[in-house]
């Protein structure tokens, strides 16, 4: 597995209010110019259907309730720095399951390509392990193409979708939602 050079300047930090609050300035959209289709398996990352009109997709970002959470001790907030400013974020919490889930996760536009993703990433089963948690879990979308190709790089599996999660908000979307699981191996107890 190749891996991008790191960038010189380039840290992963546990966040505080200050290094949440400079990430407003962030650009975390990304293009939709194509989607994953059924049947949804580890493969369907290397099926991606071409949109006729790609589109840029644009999250809201609450950094109050970013914020809220740097004194959870049930999760972490990881942000990355490039040259001492804010270029990413990382939650990852404890999940009903015993899994660790992976909360929110982006990098700004400007900064991908650089590796600050599969760092976020290392950082999220670091904090997992610790706490002695089999695995992480994480879900996104079939249109996210770029992200569930990171997933399934990093080594994530997919173990299951949802036709209908986001259908409440936008009804008659396309989106699927697909879970990827990164179980740790087993210790031998």
């Amino acid at each position: 597995m190749t891996q991008p050079p790191a960038a010189a300047g380039i840290a992963i930090v546990r966040a505080n209010a200050a290094s949440v609050a400079a990430l407003a300035h962030c650009d975390f959209s990304f293009e939709i110019a194509s989607e994953l289709t059924a049947p949804f398996d580890d493969e369907c990352v290397a099926r991606a259907t071409p949109l006729a009109a790609p589109y840029r997709k644009r999250y809201d970002v609450d950094f109050d309730e970013i914020g809220s959470t740097l004194d959870d001790a049930d999760c972490a907030v990881f942000v990355a720095q490039a040259a001492g400013h804010a270029v990413g974020y990382l939650i990852v919490g404890r999940c009903w399951s015993g899994y660790a889930i992976v909360e929110d996760f982006a990098v700004d536009a400007a900064h991908r390509g650089l590796g600050l993703a599969r760092q976020l990433m290392d950082a999220a089963v670091g904090w997992a392990q610790a706490h002695g948690m089999p695995g992480l879990r994480l879900e996104t979308q079939s249109n996210n193409v770029a992200a569930c190709r990171f997933y399934r790089r990093y080594g994530f599996t997919l173990g299951g979708h949802d036709h209908h999660l986001y259908r409440a908000l936008h009804p008659g979307t396309r989106e699927v939602a697909l879970y990827w699981y990164l179980p740790f191996a087993l210790k031998e107890r």
